[in-house]
């Protein structure tokens, strides 16, 4: 059975109009220091609990995009927000303040990029500047799908960090000055390989992040060499491996042009083994780093690729196998 059957998008008026993040401490402290509109010195935000302070990132990172794009919330026709928390809580509660029109969506670390997919089609479709935001905080996610924080768990040498921060994107059907625009965006399908190790997210992703691009190549009778780079969200260093090896065995070398927004984000002093994770790693660098790098022509044509391992602890608890998921942009500068 051909599983790359046709699955892309095509955009015709997606224009991204301004992008802006907060950065928990590690993240602003990592390579793209100064990158970041808003770096926290306290992952608590002044909150109460963790929790508190990943809702209060998501509120800050909407507003600021808003505001950085020199629109009214009136303006704002839409917003399309997820997280890792159960029922996404965090983008939900934020959401009570900007008075429109709300989707909350979940595909795990790929959350963010499925957001600028459907933001975009929603472009097409009428609408005129939609809000695109995505996050992650380190310790609720931490202490909802591994351990207790004051447990102390060793890690394993195959574990990511999980990401503390949110990007927020303001998409438009109108184009300005150097103004990057959403041209395509492929839709991934659940694959699942049979990686049972909860720590091992790399492992599990890398076939779905595979299976994606291969798709797209194929739909759009595009090469590798055709991109400045490709980013993929969080496969860490590890995935990113694996990942060269299964897109090679398909006919696709991306060696050249591969990079990881998660493999990226931390020196390697910093001890995070493989890199960052989280839906926060591709909203981070999609709207701290590559955005700019559109705009200033060091980046004609990329692809953003933001990969999801699909489990719970329900699922981990029960012996299940980690699907994934990868959803896939091209922007063009």
């Amino acid at each position: 059975m051909d599983y790359y059957k046709k699955r892309t998008l095509v955009f015709a008026n997606s224009f991204v109009k301004e992008g802006y993040t907060v950065a928990g401490p590690k993240e602003n402290d990592g390579r793209y220091k100064g990158f970041f509109d808003l770096a926290l010195t306290d992952d608590m935000f002044a909150q109460n609990t963790f929790e508190r302070a990943e809702r209060k990132m998501f509120e800050h990172a909407i507003d600021g995009a808003i505001a950085k794009a020199n629109l009214d919330e009136s303006e704002i026709d839409a917003l399309i927000a997820g997280d890792l928390l159960n029922q996404i809580v965090s983008a939900s509660f934020a959401a009570k303040k900007t008075h429109t029109g709300f989707l909350g969506i979940y595909n795990a670390c790929a959350t963010f990029v499925e957001s600028l997919i459907v933001g975009s089609a929603m472009l097409g479709n009428g609408l005129e500047n939609v809000v695109c935001a995505a996050g992650s905080h380190f310790s609720t996610a931490e202490r909802q799908y591994r351990y207790p924080l004051e447990l102390g768990v060793l890690r394993s040498p195959v574990t990511q960090w999980t990401a503390t921060g949110v990007g927020a994107t303001v998409l438009s059907n109108r184009r300005e000055y150097c103004t990057p625009r959403i041209t395509r965006g492929t839709l991934g399908r659940v694959v699942d390989y049979g990686v049972m190790d909860t720590n091992n997210m790399g492992a599990a992703m890398a076939p779905s992040a595979c299976d994606t691009l291969v798709t797209f190549f194929k739909d759009t009778e595009t090469a590798p060499s055709d991109f400045d780079v490709i980013y993929t969200g969080d496969l860490g260093k590890l995935g990113s491996d694996i990942l060269m090896d299964l897109t090679a065995q398909e006919g696709y070398d991306i060696s050249a042009q591969l990079h990881d927004c998660g493999a990226s984000l931390y020196w390697d002093e910093q001890q995070t083994y493989q890199g960052g994770s989280g839906a926060a790693c591709s909203a981070l660098v999609f709207n701290g780093v590559l955005l700019g790098r559109l705009r200033r022509g060091e980046y004609k044509r990329i692809l953003l690729a933001g990969t999801g391992a699909l489990m719970s602890p329900t699922t981990s608890f029960q012996g299940d196998s980690i699907p994934a998921i990868t959803h896939l942009v091209e922007v063009t500068a």
